[in-house]
Formats: structure tokens, C-alpha cells, sequence
């Protein structure tokens, strides 16, 4: 049986994109540093890559990065760390490194599971609003299968005529007739299947028993999906306090327990809770719809910037969901007009950064002129995870230039009186669009704005590194700088090497002081390790992703050499992205070179500008590629 150093389980609202980013983020940072990981997924399709009890038992740690329930309690005894997905994704790095540390605390039982107390990170304490979050998100993943794949059946019903599923109206089609009511009964199960699973994630089966049926206490009196929120935590908290209060009774109740005092107590106490609460929560739902109503006929320009900067604020993460299940939410009492410029405000991000690449070209790298092509695809079918990768690059810029974008197609939405009866499904379902071409134009209009200004801020990005190189190679060498100090002219594919092991710097610079002695570039390994000790003393020569340049000028050194080191895992360097290193760039240079020394480092730098060589670099396994890499990239 093969056993995983770290286990994981990573999990999202909608389980459609946020899910298997975090699951590629963590196994791209397990196997940077050598290690073996495996991640469980808990998308739409179910969980996959399922841990067993073997491999749960045999790794020294677990990562969940999950914004839904994820059955913690398997874990209990295992060093822990509880983060939402979207840090799964932004900070993986730093996951597997605080695990590899050995100072996360254990996951013992009677611990909320997301409130594991820890003194040392603030990262690994999560707060009770993450806990409230988790539960809710849990609650609103099961329930939007049911919304989408019912208010498809709806809106299909309705390309037969506005009135045909109505039996005494002149357009009465009986298909559409099941088609909308089977439809509509998918609707109706929204609340109740909201309400139990956000009880299910606090309580358990339990929870999940009694959620159903404060569920259908909170549809049948008309109190919404705020309804079911309310009683779902209620349910929740109330079961955990029954489950307290009971366990003192004896052992031999428990199965009691189960079948009599937990059913029946629940419904007795949850279930009147629920029932006096619905007065109130119809009038707070009824009030929030009419609001949203008012604001959306008398000031659409408001209600679309609102719902585009929501959208395309953190695209999929607790702001966006917000948006989202506010309009499934009208969706389900007849309003379709709320759904139209939510779907607009969520399908334009990604489109945009298909059009920054196209209209900035060259500008981007390779990698993310693939990613914003494919973008065009993610984005037409409502999939607005896409564009995160280019926020995450600089998202003071770029998260602001979406939200205009997204704003712009909501607005213009409104303004046409769009119409969308279905909550997913992007261009998939303009057959049933009311204003379909509008609604279109809308969302490209938005689209086209923010890709156009992405590409500007792009270009102009390039063109200030360009010119800082510029004026670096454009200082004037004496004339002993000659094609000799190219930087092929100092490069080996003898002094490069991969898989090296090293735990510490230290352990790096007395490597590199063996090499040098051992391929004649220096007589003294003692002063090769000072001089890059001492170098390291005045600055750290650590990059970023995972990249450092030490170098050392000495009279001991014979001739100028790079030797360059790929190490199994990270080693701490004072980065100044703070991420460990495992690419050493090594650059050796005889006493009185340093003019020779300036112009290596500059080519070096001006390589590592470049994202496409980066990845390139990290995904090279063999001395021969990483020599091939550099050959054919030096200019």
C-alpha cells in the first residue's frame, strides 16, 4: 500500500473550478519539495481520490482548504491545518511548509471543526466567522444542483409559450406543463435542502434529519432562503446542545438515542422555534425581495454596479456567492431579471482576460496567452474561476479593472431588461434569454473594456522592465569586456546538477565549495563558503518562486563559472517573496572581475523576468535541459 506524507481534501461551494485549483496548487508545491501528497476532491461530481483510513493513518499531516464541510472527525489525532480554498490556492507553499514544520497542533475530539486553537500562526486558527461560512457554503453546494437543473427545466418550459404550462390558457403545451412542474418542485426543494445540510455540517446526521423538516416548516410559511438559513443554524446548534445534554445517559440508550429522544426532541424544539421565527423572517424576506425589486426598476446603474463589483471581486469566493444566491434566490419566486446581471456580472472576468491577451500579444507569456485563450471557454459557460490566475499576478490592478468590466455588463443589462430564467449555463442557454443579442453585447461590451485595459497596464508593465534592462547593459564596460563575458561562455552542462540534496543554506554553499574544487574552479573550499556567507550578510540573494543568485568574487577563484543547483526540497533563504529556494544559480568570479560579474547577473536577470522560462526552469528534470534552457534563451 502506498502511504502520503501529507493527505489533503480540498472543497468549494459550487465544486467546479475552485475545488481542483487548490487540489493542483497543493500537489505543484508537495512535489517542488519532494514530498508525496494526495488530495481528495469534494466537487459537483462527489468526492474523488477518496482517503482511506490506511493513508489517513500513515501521513504526518492533513490540509483541508475547503469553504464546505469536508468530514473533519476523520482526522482526529492528526496535525491539522483548517484554511478556506481560495488559500489553498493563493498560499500552498506556505500549507505544506507549516505542516512539514511539525508544529501544527493535532485534531483531537470536542474540537469545533473549524476552530482548532494554535499559539504559534494565525494562519491555523480559524475564526468562527470561517466556521459560520463553512456551513452555510455546505448548505448552498447541495442546493444548486437542485436550482440550476430545475430552473432549466423552467425556462426550457417556457420557449413553448409564456403561458403554456397553465391548463385553461389558449398556449397550454402539456410537455411544458411537466416540464415546469417537474421543474418547479426541484425550486421548491431549494429551502429545505439549504436548511439541512447547513445542519448537517454543524450536527451531523442528526442535524441533516431535523434541517429537512425546519426546512419545510421555512418553505411552506414562505420565509425564503433567508428562512432556511436561519433554521439551518438553529437545527444545528440546537442538535449539538441535545447531543450535549444526552450524554451523560447510559451507553446501552445510545441506539435510543438515535431513533427516539434526537428525532423527536429535534422536531419538538426546532421545529416550534421555526414556526414562531416565520412571522418575522417573511416579513425581513418579503422586505429584502421588494427592496431589491425598487431598486432594480428605479435605479438600474445602481443595482448593476453593486452586483458587478460583488461579482468580480474574489470570482467564486464568499462576496461572489453572495450575489449568486441572492439571484437564485429571486430566481425562485419569478424574479429573472436579478439572475440576468448577476450571470453577465460573472461570465465577463474571464472573457476579458481572453481579450487582454489577444490585444496585449507578446506582452504575456506563452503560458498566459494558452490560459486566456481557453478563458473564452470557461467563461461562455458561466465558469468565472478562470480569470483568477491573472488577479492573483497583481490584483490591485487587476481586480479593479474586472470589476468595472463586470459592472458595465450588469448595468447594460438592466438597462435592456434582460431576462434569464436559468442560474447557470452561460451561453448555453440563450435560447431561452429574453434580448438574447443584447444580453450578448452587454456582457462583451464589459468583456472588451476590461481586456482592453488589463493589456494597457500589461504593456506598459513590459515596457518599464525593458528600459530598467536597458540602462543596466547600456552603463559603459572597460575594454576588457569582450564576447568572453557572455554568459554561455560561463556556463557547463558539467556544473549543472539536479536532485541534490541540501536541508540547510549552509549545506548548500559547502556543496557548491566542493564542486568548485572538485572542476578546478577554485583552490579553497573554506573561502568559497566565507565569501558567499559574507555576500548573504549584506542582502539575501533569494529571488522569487523558489530562485537564488549567491555569487562571490575571490582571489582563490581561477576561473568564471555558474554552477547551478536543482535541490529535492526548499531551503529557507530570506526570499523576498518569503518562499523557500530549490533552484541555486551560483555565479564564481575572480578577484578584479566585477565588471565581468555585473553583466552576468544582468543576463541572468533579464531571464528571469520572464515567466515562461521560470516554469520552464522549475519543470526541467535533467542537467541537459536546464543547460538547453539557458542556450537557447540567452540573447
Amino acid at each position: 500500500m502506498k502511504t502520503y506524507t501529507i493527505i489533503a481534501a480540498t472543497g468549494c461551494p459550487t465544486g467546479i473550478a475552485h475545488t481542483y485549483m487548490a487540489q493542483e496548487a497543493l500537489e505543484a508545491a508537495a512535489k517542488k519539495r519532494g514530498i508525496s501528497i494526495k488530495v481528495e476532491t469534494h466537487g459537483q461530481e462527489g468526492i474523488r481520490n477518496a482517503l482511506t483510513e490506511a493513508e489517513i493513518d500513515a501521513a504526518d499531516g492533513v490540509i483541508i482548504a475547503a469553504d464546505k464541510d469536508v468530514n473533519a472527525d476523520r482526522f482526529i489525532g492528526k496535525p491539522l491545518i483548517n484554511v478556506s480554498v481560495s488559500k489553498g490556492i493563493k498560499e500552498p507553499d506556505q500549507l505544506i511548509d507549516e505542516i512539514l514544520s511539525g508544529n501544527v497542533p493535532k485534531y483531537k475530539d470536542g474540537q469545533a471543526r473549524a476552530q482548532q486553537q494554535s499559539e504559534h500562526s494565525s494562519g491555523q486558527k480559524t475564526s468562527i466567522w470561517h466556521s459560520i461560512y463553512v456551513s452555510l457554503m455546505n448548505g448552498v453546494s447541495h442546493m444548486l444542483p437542485l436550482v440550476v437543473a430545475g430552473g432549466v427545466m423552467v425556462a426550457i418550459s417556457f420557449m413553448f409559450g409564456i403561458h403554456s404550462a397553465e391548463p385553461d390558457s389558449p398556449e397550454y403545451n402539456q410537455f411544458a406543463y411537466y416540464l415546469k412542474t417537474i421543474g418547479g418542485i426541484s425550486m421548491n426543494l431549494m429551502v429545505p435542502v439549504l436548511c439541512a445540510y447547513i445542519a448537517e455540517s454543524i450536527a451531523k446526521r442528526p442535524g441533516l434529519i431535523i434541517g429537512f423538516i425546519v426546512g419545510m416548516i421555512a418553505y411552506m410559511n414562505g420565509t425564503g432562503f433567508l428562512g432556511g438559513i436561519v433554521g439551518g443554524f438553529l437545527t444545528g446548534y440546537i442538535m449539538v446542545g441535545l447531543a450535549y445534554v444526552c450524554k451523560g445517559l447510559p451507553k446501552q440508550l445510545d441506539g435510543l438515542k438515535a431513533i427516539f429522544l434526537f428525532p423527536v426532541l429535534g422536531i419538538f424544539i426546532a421545529g416550534f422555534a421555526m414556526w414562531f421565527l416565520s412571522a418575522p423572517m417573511e416579513s425581513i424576506n418579503q422586505g429584502m425581495m421588494s427592496f431589491l425589486s425598487s431598486v432594480q426598476d428605479s435605479s438600474p446603474i445602481l443595482l448593476g454596479l453593486i452586483v458587478g463589483c460583488m461579482s468580480a471581486f474574489d470570482m467564486g469566493g464568499p462576496v461572489n456567492k453572495a450575489a449568486y444566491v441572492t439571484g437564485t434566490a429571486l430566481l425562485a419566486q419569478g424574479n429573472y431579471f436579478f439572475m440576468a446581471g448577476v450571470s453577465a456580472a460573472c461570465i465577463a472576468p474571464p472573457l476579458a482576460t481572453g481579450f487582454a491577451v489577444l490585444f496585449g500579444g507578446k506582452a504575456y507569456s506563452a503560458s498566459d496567452r494558452s490560459a486566456g485563450y481557453v478563458n473564452f471557454l470557461l467563461g461562455s459557460t458561466h465558469i468565472t474561476e478562470g480569470a483568477i490566475p491573472f488577479a492573483a499576478k497583481k490584483p490591485l490592478k487587476v481586480i479593479p479593472i474586472l470589476m468595472l468590466g463586470s459592472s458595465i455588463a450588469a448595468i447594460l443589462t438592466y438597462l435592456f431588461k434582460v431576462q434569464v430564467p436559468a442560474p447557470h449555463g452561460g451561453f448555453i442557454v440563450l435560447p431561452i434569454v429574453t434580448h438574447a443579442i443584447l444580453w450578448v453585447v452587454a456582457i462583451l461590451i464589459g468583456a472588451v473594456v476590461s481586456g482592453f485595459l488589463m493589456s494597457m497596464d500589461q504593456k506598459r508593465t513590459v515596457a518599464k522592465e525593458q528600459e530598467a534592462d536597458s540602462e543596466k547593459l547600456s552603463t559603459p564596460l572597460p575594454s576588457v569586456v569582450n564576447q568572453s563575458t557572455s554568459l554561455d561562455s560561463v556556463l557547463d552542462i558539467e556544473n549543472i546538477f539536479c536532485n541534490v540534496d541540501a536541508a540547510t543554506q549552509d549545506e548548500v554553499f559547502q556543496k557548491l565549495a566542493k564542486i568548485s574544487n572538485d572542476h578546478h574552479i577554485s583552490n579553497d573550499e573554506t573561502s568559497v563558503i566565507k565569501g558567499f556567507v559574507e555576500r548573504e550578510k549584506l542582502s539575501t540573494t533569494g529571488m522569487e518562486q523558489g530562485i537564488a543568485i549567491p555569487h562571490t568574487e575571490l582571489e582563490s577563484i581561477n576561473k568564471a563559472s555558474i554552477v547551478i543547483l536543482k535541490l529535492n526540497q526548499g531551503v529557507d533563504w530570506k526570499a523576498l517573496d518569503g518562499q523557500p529556494t530549490n533552484i541555486v544559480i551560483a555565479m564564481f568570479i575572480p578577484k578584479g572581475k566585477a565588471n565581468d560579474h555585473l553583466r552576468y547577473l544582468s543576463e541572468v536577470s533579464k531571464l528571469l523576468i520572464h515567466q515562461e522560462f521560470i516554469d520552464q526552469l522549475q519543470h526541467a528534470n535533467s542537467s541537459k535541459e536546464i543547460y538547453q534552457l539557458f542556450i537557447e534563451n540567452i540573447q
